[in-house]
């Protein structure tokens, strides 16, 4: 087991909990359905990679190459600039307030970063201990 990834796919999985909660029930005045949708978006990608995170612990034991230690990197820094990104863009337009063109890059850099976990991931399964 690689206790970090899983005790960081927990923590992620319980925050994914508490935004799902808060947006269905705390954002329901504040937001259009629309903007709500961005942000549950974000919960949903949060969960997989929290998923992702704890599969990924379990299997480091079998698989114990830095390409595995980096895909958590990688899921962690997604979930921080894709999910957190739809979580923060909502709440700013709802509130009028500008967003940047370069704050608009973080999402699609999140989105890389799982892209790049997943690569990372399945490379370090495929390697061989011999």
């Amino acid at each position: 087991m690689y206790k970090p990834a899983i005790t960081a796919g927990i923590i992620f999985a319980g925050l994914a909990v508490l935004l799902g909660a808060f947006a269905a029930h705390g954002l329901a005045k504040t937001l259009t359905p629309e903007k709500i949708e961005v942000f549950q978006k974000g919960v949903t990608y949060q969960f997989y990679h929290s998923f992702a995170l704890i599969l990924l612990g379990i299997v480091w034991s079998a698989f114990p190459f830095k390409s595995v230690d980096a895909a958590m990197l990688m899921f962690i820094s997604g979930i921080v600039l894709f999910s957190g990104t739809l979580y923060v863009y909502p709440l700013l337009e709802a509130r009028n307030i500008h967003i940047p063109t370069i704050g608009r890059l973080l999402t699609p850099l999140g989105g890389l970063c799982f892209i790049g976990g997943w690569v990372l991931f399945v490379t370090g399964v495929l390697k061989t201990s011999n």
